[in-house]
């Protein structure tokens, strides 16, 4: 049996790539270390500098660990994902030659192909190994992104939007939930761009979706502001569970200057799509992305975008410090901001955000309420980790959880009894 080591970088859509490699190769066996590896497997992300750094450290990294095996020992070293997707598969090659196999998001369907002849393995099968454990499941719904935002490189890395087959994925969904889980979190770069491109909207999927025997909770991610319309809304709000009220939208700024210079696909008032949704959720939960410090954000502007997060108060909110990326329009606009400016706005924005984040869940305290357990704590024997209907993966704060019945992709009922600043903790 082949056995793998694998490593996924970056966002959620990464992983499920990896997921489905690794579900295609037949029979495999994970392990903890590349030493007990045939394969290694490295699926880098390359959105931001930051991104690059981490992945190509992280390669170097192992070549260096790899090096140490006796030759007839070392697996082999495949790479994948957006480094090569970004970068060039040729460039790289002469750059890393310690890689054996570089692999470009452009041949995402031919992955598993290139890996069964490298390593003269049985032909591909069906099939996808989670890695999340039994609660819940990301499903990627679409490829690329249809937008040309000035500061982003994906476009050019993961190519203009494609949506996946809609019976191939509620294929992929059954089985997840026939194995086991209980949420399934709906991810591409844009959710709401599903269907777009073969005359569709995103309701041609989620009624599949929705319709799945067993399945507690669908989340969707990635709610671009402008595909979010009324109609789809309306859906939302008609479909009733599984579909849990927690609308991720990323808006980036407040003010409609920064919004056009950034290229947003709504960049007129970003008001307009919060006071959208609360018209058919009045008690959804909200989640959003700003960035600061966007050139020729003034002072002004950055007062603005204060002020609406102030008044909207998002249950959840990150906030990234512009950076230029190479290639982007953004990168040689003038009036470029310094960088201790932009941290200090990152700082003041997150500091306001950290206060109505901790006064929101203050107010859950004493309520009772739905937790899917993610996770055992290795620390404190019977205390898990898990999440309410407001709280996503990865990207949210968490419960603390114990009681009966609590375990591993359990689905259980319990009285938070403590809150804090971004995690609640709650007793069955």
């Amino acid at each position: 049996m082949l056995k793998i080591y694998s490593q996924s970088l970056g966002c959620p859509k990464t992983r499920v790539d990896t997921e489905r490699l690794l579900g295609s190769l037949g029979p495999v066996l994970t392990v903890d270390a590349p030493e007990k590896a045939d394969l290694v497997f490295l699926n880098t992300c390359a959105f931001i500098a930051p991104a690059v750094q981490e992945s190509v450290q992280t390669i170097l990294e192992m070549i260096e660990d790899l090096s140490a095996m006796p030759k007839g020992k070392k697996p082999f070293l495949a790479v994948a994902g957006c480094l090569p997707g970004r970068y060039g598969v040729a460039d790289l090659k002469g750059e890393l030659p310690e890689v054996d196999l570089w692999l470009h998001t452009d041949d995402i369907d031919t992955w598993a192909d290139q890996l069964i002849r490298a390593l003269d393995l049985p032909q591909a099968a069906d099939g996808r190994l989670l890695s999340t454990g039994p609660s819940y499941a990301w499903l990627k719904i679409g490829e690329g992104c249809r937008h040309n935002c000035s500061f982003c490189a994906i476009p050019s890395i993961r190519g203009r939007y494609v949506s996946e087959q809609a019976d191939k994925l509620v294929t992929e969904a059954a089985a997840l939930v026939a194995d086991g889980v209980k949420e399934l979190i709906l991810v591409a770069q844009d959710v709401t761009a599903y269907g777009t491109d073969f005359g569709k909207d995103p309701r041609f999927l989620l009624e599949k979706l929705l319709a799945l025997d067993g399945l507690a909770r669908l989340r969707l991610l990635y709610l671009y502001p402008a595909g979010l319309t009324r109609e789809l809304l309306r859906f939302l709000s008609e479909a009733g569970k599984p579909f849990v009220p927690y609308f991720d939208m990323p808006l980036q700024h407040a003010h409609s200057d920064i919004l056009r210079r950034m290229g947003r696909p709504f960049s007129g008032n970003p008001q307009e799509a919060v006071d959208r949704i609360r018209d058919f959720f009045p008690d959804a939960a909200l989640r959003t992305t700003m960035m600061v410090g966007f050139p020729g954000e003034t002072d002004e502007h950055f007062r603005t975008l204060m002020r609406f997060v102030e008044k909207n108060r998002f249950h959840h909110m990150g906030v990234f410090a512009f950076q230029p990326e190479d290639g982007t329009e953004a990168a040689s606009m003038p009036d470029q901001l310094d960088d201790d400016l932009k941290q200090a706005r990152k700082d003041e924005l997150m500091e306001l955000q950290s206060g109505i984040s901790e006064e929101i869940l203050t107010g859950y305290a004493g309520e009772r309420l739905e937790v899917l357990v993610d996770e055992s704590s290795e620390e404190w024997p019977g205390l898990h980790t898990g999440r309410t209907w407001f709280q996503a993966p990865d990207v949210d704060g968490l419960t603390y959880i114990s009681g009966p019945g609590v375990e591993n992709g359990a689905l259980v009922e319990a009285d938070i009894v403590e809150t804090r600043e971004y995690d609640l903790v709650a007793l069955v």
